[in-house]
This record gives structure tokens, sequence and C-alpha cells, in this order.
């Protein structure tokens, strides 16, 4: 299995922009289909965004669909989360997952399930 560590969150006003990075160990984060969630306080964890394999196939949460995108970079075993037009109600803790079964648009549905989780990291957004 791999293991995943997030980082780029922070403070940021409402309006402005972030880049989240999850960096993957092991040789064989290809395989995995990967995907971003987060956790607002006192809220469920919620599926944000997954991409496939490969990146030819993303799939995205209608609440952020239009202002973030994600991306992978297999050569690099990372994969990116970039935030624009950021709201207060994007304030959470961002977690990166990978799961080797699910496809991108049922990654939101597998989310007990998924094989691996990263630590989270904290996007703070202003208003």
């Amino acid at each position: 299995q791999v293991q995943l560590v997030e980082s780029g969150g922070g403070l940021v006003q409402a309006g402005g922009s972030l880049r989240l990075s999850c960096a993957a160990s092991g040789r064989t984060f290809s395989t995995y289909v990967m995907g971003w969630f987060r956790q607002a306080p006192g809220k469920e964890r919620e599926f944000v965004a997954a991409i496939s394999r490969t990146g030819a196939t993303t799939y995205y949460a209608d609440s952020v669909k239009g202002r973030f995108t994600i991306s992978r970079d297999n050569a690099k075993n990372t994969v990116y989360l970039q935030m624009h037009s950021l709201k207060p109600e994007d304030t959470a803790v961002y977690y990166c997952a990978a799961d080797r079964i699910t496809t991108p648009q049922g990654m939101g549905a597998r989310r007990r399930y998924l094989e691996v989780w990263g630590q989270g990291t904290l996007v703070t957004v202003s208003s």
C-alpha cells in the first residue's frame, strides 16, 4: 500500500486560491484512483474530487465544479487539488484518499471502504 501525505493548506481570503498536494510513497501509485475529501467541523467527511489512474477521467462534487481542478503526476507520485474562488464554506480539513477498486465516479459512495487516507491539511477561508 501507498502512504499519503498532504500539504498546501493554509489561511486564505474569500475569492483566493490554494493548491493542495498529496505525495504518495511506493511504486504502485499509478494503480490507484485518487481523490480528495473534506471535513468541516461538526460535519461528515464529504467527497470533493477524484481522478482515474491515468488522469484521463475526473469527477467533482457539484459544490466545487468549475472552481476546483484535480490532477496527478504519476512520475512524481503526486495528486493535486487546485482551488480557485474559495468561499468560507470551503473551510475544512482536506484529505487525500487512494483506492484500487473504485472508479472516480464511485469514490464518494465508497468513502467508508477506501484503502488509504492521508492525515489531512487544514484550509481556512476567511470572509
